[in-house]
């Protein structure tokens, strides 16, 4: 009898909080599993159309379907496309003889889920978010094999994994790697770095605020480096004589961000959270206002623990900039005690217990 598995579809889409997840549990079941056969389930307009194959993985696609709230004509075309939906995710499934299907949530899990309890294929589920989606409520119910990033989060049969990372990330130096990180930059040694960062497309109010007081954090000798997102760069205005402000419309190698940082202003994102708590940095976190909420939710532990603050999105004026960031980031003692309550939460390991998961529910094939 085969041990482990030699087939596993990997469903999975639409964000890099599905995406992100999806990939470093592949690289995690490949390094125990040379030649396991590894497939992705996606749609061709997610970010996993261009991601997954890039990472050398076959993908096979469903037809988007999203879930409407009120009543609407996609509501009266839910059962047609669902049906079209669970019949290619059922295809995937056969073509590629997959054992176990995992499922990180969206539009894509719906179905592989549907599918997957039909042929009694072992599910598992893993969570991103502290506040669960509709698809992983669903897949939670038809197998105990749960994984959730957050310990809060309320599903059935949930094991707190943590968020699979990228291994830059979980296996992060940040002390041997600061120096070429600041020269990689243009950043200086000698100042207390903030990292600020609304994720790959930038956040507006971030950079508004922090354009505005880029000068006083300057003079008051906060070093930033601020990610703006791409096509809303800026100029910031210093100082002659002050500590650099150095803007960059995005960081393609993320950890170098993270080693020079000392501490970070960010949305809270399950996957920002998990590698800030993993590579053990402060932060600001500044939920996004929309959605069910669940930045803020995705928050609230590590800012209990004393790893982080929470500031509301029209919180975060250049006022409170000038009155509470410029305080904190020169409080050198407490920026410290915050790291060391942060790192308290990581799960650089969190790839691998998931990959444990797999196993497990594997092996409980009847």
């Amino acid at each position: 009898m085969v041990s482990s598995p030699t087939s596993v579809l990997l469903a999975g889409g639409g964000s890099a909080g599905h995406v992100s997840p999806l990939l470093a549990l592949a690289d995690a079941l490949a390094r125990r599993h040379p030649g396991i056969r590894l497939t992705g389930l996606g749609t061709e307009t997610g970010l996993e159309a261009r991601l997954v194959p890039a990472r050398g993985l076959d993908l096979r696609f469903v037809p988007k379907v999203p879930l409407p709230r009120r009543p609407s004509g996609d509501l009266l075309r839910l059962p047609v496309r669902l049906r079209d939906a669970i019949g290619a995710a059922g295809r995937a499934i056969d073509e590629t003889g997959a054992q176990v299907v995992v499922g990180f949530g969206g539009y894509v899990s719906t179905p592989a889920y549907v599918a997957a309890r039909r042929r009694r294929v072992p599910i598992v589920v893993h969570e991103q978010n502290a506040r669960p989606g509709l698809a992983n409520r669903l897949g939670a119910r038809w197998t105990p094999y749960v994984a959730t990033t957050f310990g809060a989060t309320r599903l059935p049969h949930a094991t707190r994994t943590g968020m699979p990372l990228r291994r830059e990330i979980a296996t992060l130096d940040r002390a041997a790697l600061r120096p070429a990180a600041l020269e990689h930059f243009g950043l200086e040694s000698q100042w207390p770095t903030v990292l600020v960062t609304g994720g790959s497309l930038g956040a507006q109010r971030l950079n508004e605020a922090f354009r505005d007081r880029a000068g006083v954090l300057s003079g008051a000798g906060v070093q930033v480096l601020h990610i703006t997102g791409v096509g809303k760069e800026f100029t910031p205005e210093v100082p002659m004589v002050g500590a650099p402000y150095v803007t960059v419309p995005y960081a393609d190698r993320m950890e170098l961000a993270y080693c020079v940082a000392d501490l970070v202003v960010a949305r809270s994102g399950a996957n920002t959270v998990a590698e800030l708590t993993t590579v053990g940095l402060p932060a600001v976190y500044v939920p996004l206002p929309i959605g069910n909420g669940e930045q803020r939710l995705n928050a609230a532990e590590v800012v209990a623990a004393g790893g982080g603050l929470l500031v509301a999105d029209d919180e975060l004026t250049p006022a409170w900039i000038e009155a509470e960031l410029v305080r904190l980031a020169t409080d050198g003692q407490r920026v410290a005690r915050m790291a060391q309550a942060a790192a308290t939460l990581g799960e650089p390991a969190a790839d691998e217990r998931l990959a444990d998961l797999v196993e497990l529910a594997f092996r409980s094939r009847s």
